[in-house]
């Protein structure tokens, strides 16, 4: 069996990781000159199955008109002429009840804690290592409000039985002794602490090698036009450098997937929402980060990848661009130092962008599309790297006939 696999990003490495471990012959087309070099590059770093949580909520529409009006708002409209952006916004805003965050909280934690089940497999049977620390993750409130606003995250994490801490002032600063300098700031946190950090750039290279060990192909360079296709099938994808066949093709180009999929009238829920990242050296051990600190106030994340501290964080919905906005810098220079002032060296940050493929519930879309042989593994949104193993692990499954370890229902396209 011959599988071609669309995008070099952390989803399709781990796509064909897994394909190439269970005897298919693969072959991974990217358009980059290497892989992980965009929206895998330099995201937060975090692997937090316990914080797989759907944008959309109950409080989010009335939060969303709230940020019009803040300097630091974790989420930015910019206002495009594209009918895809707004009809995508409704759809959002359809999913933020109660009952529906619920449903979508619930198949995300499972493919979320799988994934880091499966990673952790990974790591003990090929010992690669990615600057990935195993030491959990602290949402931390500012105030006494968002702390009570967690109960509802709170009841789900117990139905699904994912282990977690309620931790006050003293408690947080327990688990990340940098936060020691900044007592007063802190209402409280809740700890996930199976949760893990790790390079997702370097983890994708160092996979990618793996692979090529195992047989994989990469084609790096090449950009795809189109499909040719017959009845229900795909038959070839064509690129820059020729016609390319297989017996199945995988979706995993991130929010390119969309403008992709419209060629072959395939409708993708996926929209891009824009992500900032600052990464900075480490300028005091004992007064940075641990592992993963998760500044509630802004939708910050602030991770220990080895020497360096990476701040990640704010969502912006403005199309499909890469323009890096000094304001977004700025909100995360914010969180970073007020959290951990003495932790980094904030003068000279390496500031970055990237596209993240989101869907309406959160949820990302792996399984079967309408197409026989072309199958999806897209719109992670903000949890590709939280979720990439097991989703490779799945969509490996499904193709060659196997059955998931999980359940995987509520993940493909044909929920919509």
């Amino acid at each position: 069996m011959r599988v071609v696999v669309l995008g070099g990003g952390v989803i399709g490495v781990t796509s064909a990781w897994y394909l190439a471990r269970a005897g298919v012959e693969v072959e991974v087309i990217e358009r980059q000159d290497g892989v992980a070099l965009e929206t895998s590059f330099a995201n937060a770093g975090e692997i937090s199955p316990g914080y797989a949580s759907p944008w959309a909520g109950p409080g989010m529409p009335l939060k969303a008109i709230k940020w019009l009006f803040t300097k630091h708002a974790p989420l930015v409209v910019r206002p495009q002429w594209d009918p895809a952006m707004w009809i995508w916004i409704l759809r959002m805003l359809r999913n933020c009840t109660e009952a529906r965050y619920a449903v979508n909280k619930s198949r995300m934690v499972p493919i979320a804690e799988y994934s880091r089940d499966i990673l952790r497999q990974l790591r003990a049977q090929t010992g690669i290592a990615y600057d990935e620390r195993s030491r959990g993750t602290l949402q931390l409130f500012r105030t006494p409000k968002q702390l009570d606003g967690a109960a509802g995250d709170i009841a789900v994490l117990r139905k699904l039985g994912v282990p977690f801490e309620v931790l006050d002032a003293n408690g947080c600063i327990g688990a990340e002794p940098g936060l020691a300098a900044v007592r007063s700031l802190i209402a409280g946190g809740l700890r996930l602490p199976e949760d893990e950090t790790g390079d997702c750039h370097l983890f994708t290279q160092r996979l990618a090698a793996l692979a090529q060990a195992l047989g994989v192909k990469f084609r790096f360079g090449v950009n795809i036009h189109g499909f040719e296709r017959e009845s229900s099938r795909i038959d070839a994808v064509l690129t820059d450098a020729g016609r390319v066949t297989a017996d199945a093709f995988v979706f995993a180009l991130g929010s390119y997937s969309t403008p992709l999929a419209r060629t072959i009238g395939l409708r993708l829920p996926v929209y891009p929402v824009k992500g900032y990242s600052i990464t900075v050296p480490v300028a005091n051990s004992a007064a940075a980060p641990v592992s993963t600190v998760m500044d509630e106030s802004f939708k910050v994340a602030i991770t220990r990848l080895g020497d360096r501290i990476r701040v990640g964080g704010t969502a912006e919905l403005s199309g499909y661009n890469s323009r890096l906005h000094p304001a977004r810098r700025a909100t995360l220079e914010l969180s970073a130092r007020s959290l951990f002032p003495a932790g980094g060296e904030y003068s000279n940050p390496e500031f970055w962008t990237g596209l993240r493929p989101m869907t309406p519930d959160g949820t990302p879309i792996v399984g079967a599309s309408p197409w026989r042989n072309l199958w999806l593994n897209t719109g992670h949104g903000t949890l590709g790297w939280t979720m990439a193993c097991g989703s490779g692990r799945v969509i490996a499954d499904l193709i060659t006939g196997r059955e998931p370890e999980i359940d995987t229902r509520g993940l493909a396209l044909d929920r919509y």
